[in-house]
This record gives structure tokens, sequence and C-alpha cells, in this order.
């Protein structure tokens, strides 16, 4: 259910935790800082920055009251971090100050979190017993690193590039939301000058790669794309077209959600708050993992058939 009041997207895409809880929160702070004109690009940078920061907390023990204590302040900085992110987007429609380097400086938000997390993970378990080998009585040592960074630069990476995508798709045939093409996204950056937009340039490349990665990864439906702008190049698609894709995309957003934030973060507490770390990485290789190429299989799937839908009978 989407709620009037809030600044929301789509009810088709959005997490039930969020609507209950980081939705409202965020639109509190959303009408603050615009009554302040607060720029939601601020709002975002504060977002990394309290994110970062609370990724610090976690490379404490948590066997310790006191290290149990900086662990629940890491926690509670991370949920203000992640309402900030929520707030940030709903400003920027409340007030009109949309731009595509805050666009790409949202998307990056979580990227900034996630890669502190992965550093604070790996110094915690570096001196630590593996638990899951307890009668070899071997040390995590530089595995710790690598796990992380496997976890983190691979795993991460890719299902949140991807199930991003997806929902985008989504949105796409379900209201007309821009779906951003890498060759276009690639001209922006060729337009870019390193010496008077380095920040803008900086985060642009950044951004061609993410798009890129995400054509790559999605023949089948870069396929169906390639074959509805041929026949509608002005990208008014036929209602049947877009309601079918609707209709078979809509079960797919659950497993987008999972592999998204919250599931995410809440692996992440539990882990950190029960002094077994390595739970975190661990969860996102194997489950995470699992769950994303059950969606990736299903999407192209769905990809193809509405390819062969359109070629028969469009």
């Amino acid at each position: 259910m989407k709620l009037p009041f809030l600044y929301t997207k789509s009810s088709d895409t959005e997490e039930w935790f969020d609507l209950i809880f980081n939705r409202p929160l965020g639109y509190l702070w959303a009408r603050l800082f615009n009554h302040f004109g607060v720029h939601p690009n601020t709002v975002t940078s504060l977002s990394i920055i309290l994110g970062c920061r609370a990724a610090w907390f976690f490379h404490y023990d948590a066997d310790t009251p006191k290290g149990l204590l900086l662990n629940i302040v890491g926690v509670l900085l991370f949920v203000w971090a992640d309402i900030y992110d929520s707030a940030d987007g709903q400003l920027a429609r409340m007030s009109g100050k949309k731009s595509q380097l805050g666009r790409i400086l949202d998307g990056a938000a979580g990227d900034f979190w996630f890669v502190c997390v992965y550093f604070a993970i790996a110094f915690r378990l570096c001196d630590k017993p593996i638990e899951l080998l307890p009668h070899a009585n071997i040390s995590w040592g530089i595995w710790s690193f690598v796990l992380c960074a496997f976890s983190g630069f691979v795993c991460h990476a890719i299902q949140c590039r991807q199930s991003d995508y997806y929902r985008t798709i989504h949105l796409h045939f379900l209201d007309g939301t821009r779906l951003d093409r890498a060759d276009a996204e690639r001209q922006k950056y060729q337009q870019l000058s390193w010496r008077h937009d380095f920040i803008a340039k900086l985060f642009q490349w950044f951004y061609v790669r993410h798009t890129a990665g995400q054509e790559r990864s999605t023949p089948h439906f870069q396929k169906l794309w390639h074959a509805l702008r041929q026949r509608y190049p002005d990208g008014n698609l036929p209602d049947e077209i877009r309601h079918e894709f609707r209709r078979r995309s809509l079960p797919l957003m659950k497993y987008c959600n999972f592999i998204t934030f919250n599931i995410r973060a809440f692996a992440l507490y539990i882990a950190v708050l029960t002094d077994h770390p390595w739970f975190y990485p661990v969860f996102e290789i194997i489950v995470l993992s699992a769950v994303y190429f059950y969606l990736h299989w299903r999407h192209e799937r769905l990809s193809r058939e509405m390819h062969e839908i359109v070629i028969t009978n469009f």
C-alpha cells in the first residue's frame, strides 16, 4: 500500500519495512530539511558520513558490555543513515531539486557504507579463530580480507547492481521511469571536463561502468529492449505490452527487495551484535547469492518470453 503523503516511487517496488519505518521518518526529515532550504545532495552526504561512521563501531568485539554498547551505537547510526537515504529522495521530489549527480550520489551512498563495513569486519576477524573450523585452531588472518573482499566487491556489487536494474525496468514499464543506457551515460561523461567538473566526471565514470555492467548481465532483456525500440522509437509502448510485462515482473520484485538493503542490514546487525561477524559475509555469499541467481534466471526467462510475444504479436 502506498501512503498518500509519502514521496514514494511505487507500491510495486517498495519494501514493507521502508513503508512503515524508513519512509515515514524520512518524510519528516525531508520536511525539516526543505523548511531550511537544505539541498538533497547535502542530506545524501550526511547519510554517507553517518553510514561510514557506523561501520567504525563494528570493528569492536561485542563480547563485553562496552563492546556490545559500541556495536549498538553503530547499528543506530546505520539506521539513521538509512533514514537520511530515504529522506534525500523524498526531499528531491518535494523541493524539485533533482540532478543527475544527485541520482548517482544517492545510488552510491550505500556502497560507501558497506565498503567501510567490510573493512571493519575484516579487521575484527583478523586475529580470531575460524569458528567454521572449530577443531582446526586456525585464525582468519589474511583470509578475513579475502572473505570480505569477495563478499563485497563481487557478491554485494552484483546483487545490488542488478536488483536495482530489475526494479527500474519494472518501473519503466509501469509508469515510464527513465531507464538509463550506458551509451547515453558515456556521452555525458565525455562532455564533462576533468579540470572543471572533476567530482561530477568521477561519479559519472563509475555510473557508466555501473550501467554497462547491468546491460552486459541481461542479454535477453537487451534483445527485448532493442526490439521495442525498433518498433516504437518514440518510447510509447502499447498498453498491452506494458501491462503484460508488469504482470510477469511483479512477482520478482519480492526477490529484488530481499537482496537489496533491509534483509542485508538485519543480517549485519545480527552478526555484529551476537559477536559472529563472519556470519554476514557468509550469509551474503551463500543465501543472497542463491536468491540473486534465481532472480536473474527468472528475469532473463521473462525477457525471452516477452521478446517472443513482441515479435509474434506486435
